[in-house]
C-alpha cells in the first residue's frame, strides 16, 4: 500500500483503493482517528439536491492504516459517488485525493460473464484532483468487444451480460431527439445466445432531413416478446471510467455527411453523422 497517505494541518488527506473483480473496492487511509469513517455520496444533478449518502466504518488495516470496504451487496446507484472523510463525529466532511488505484482484476472485466443486474464500479480521479467511484446499474447490458471501422461501414462485435438473445432479436439504431425515428439490423448471433455482431452501413444514416448533427444511438432488442427494454450498446467492462475522449473512432465521409462512432459520457455506443 501507499505509505504517503498521513494528514496534517492544511493537507488533503490521501486514500488507496484496490478493486476486486466481483466489484468490492477496498480502502486504506491514515485517519486522524479511530473514530473516523469514510461517505460515499452519489453526485446529485446540477441544481438539485443531494439525497443518497452511504456511510463506511473504518477498521485497523496494515502499517497503522485504517481501511473500509465497499461489498457488493451494497448496491450503488448509476452515477458518479464522491468519496469523502469524516474524520470524527460531527466533524465536517473532507474531500479525498487519490493515493495508488490498483484496478488490474478491472482490464479483463469483459472476459467474465455477468449475471442480471449488471452492476459496475470503477475508482477514477474526477478533473479537479479528488477520488470517486463511478457506477453503473442495468438490468442487462452488451459490451462492446471490437469495432472496426471501414470508409463505409462499421462493424460491431459485442456479448450480451445479464440475458441473451432469443428469436426475432434486431440491433436498433434510434434517432435521438426525432420522435422514434430507427434503423434496424438483424444481428449475426453465436451459438451461446450471447455474443453477436452487426455492420452498419453509414449511408443509411445520413439521408434526409435537415442539416446539422444526427445522433444515432445504438442498442439491441434481445427478442421479440413485447416488454422487453432494449438493451444499450457500450463498454463498461474494464478499468476506464470516462471513455469517450480516450477512445476516438475515425471520421468517414458518406455522401454530405462526416459519419463517426463514439462512445458518449455514459461509456455507451452512438453514431454521430454531421451534415453541416
Amino acid at each position: 500500500m501507499n505509505t504517503d497517505t498521513r494528514t496534517t494541518e492544511g493537507t488533503i488527506p490521501r486514500v488507496d483503493c484496490t478493486a476486486d473483480a466481483d466489484g468490492r473496492i477496498t480502502f486504506a487511509l491514515r485517519a486522524p482517528s479511530v473514530d473516523a469513517r469514510l461517505l460515499l455520496r452519489l453526485r446529485p444533478k446540477k441544481g438539485q439536491p443531494e439525497k443518497t449518502l452511504h456511510s463506511l466504518d473504518l477498521e485497523p488495516f496494515q502499517d497503522g492504516c485504517l481501511k473500509a470496504v465497499l461489498e457488493t451487496r451494497l448496491v450503488l446507484a448509476e452515477g458518479r459517488w464522491d468519496v469523502y472523510l469524516v474524520p470524527e463525529s460531527g466533524a465536517p466532511r473532507q474531500r479525498l485525493r487519490p493515493g495508488l488505484r490498483d484496478l488490474r482484476t478491472l482490464v479483463d472485466g469483459h472476459l467474465r460473464d455477468r449475471p442480471s443486474p449488471v452492476a459496475v464500479r470503477v475508482p477514477y480521479v474526477t478533473k479537479d484532483g479528488y477520488l470517486a467511484v463511478r457506477a453503473w446499474l442495468r438490468t442487462a447490458h452488451a459490451e462492446v468487444e471490437g469495432i472496426d471501422v471501414t470508409d463505409r461501414s462499421m462493424t460491431v462485435r459485442a456479448r450480451l451480460h445479464g440475458t441473451s438473445l432469443a428469436e426475432g432479436a434486431v440491433v436498433r439504431l434510434r434517432l435521438r431527439g426525432d420522435g422514434g425515428t430507427e434503423r434496424t439490423l438483424v444481428p449475426r448471433v453465436a451459438d451461446d445466445g450471447r455474443g453477436f455482431s452487426f455492420t452498419v452501413e453509414y449511408g443509411e444514416l445520413t439521408g434526409g432531413g435537415d442539416a446539422g448533427n444526427r445522433v444515432w444511438d445504438l442498442s439491441v432488442q434481445v427478442g421479440s416478446a413485447e416488454g422487453k427494454a432494449p438493451v444499450r450498446i457500450g463498454r463498461l467492462l474494464d478499468d476506464v471510467a470516462d471513455r469517450k475522449e480516450i477512445h476516438v473512432f475515425p471520421a468517414t465521409e458518406a455522401g454530405e455527411a462526416v459519419v463517426r462512432p463514439y462512445y458518449t459520457v455514459d461509456n455507451d455506443l452512438s453514431v454521430l453523422a454531421d451534415r453541416t
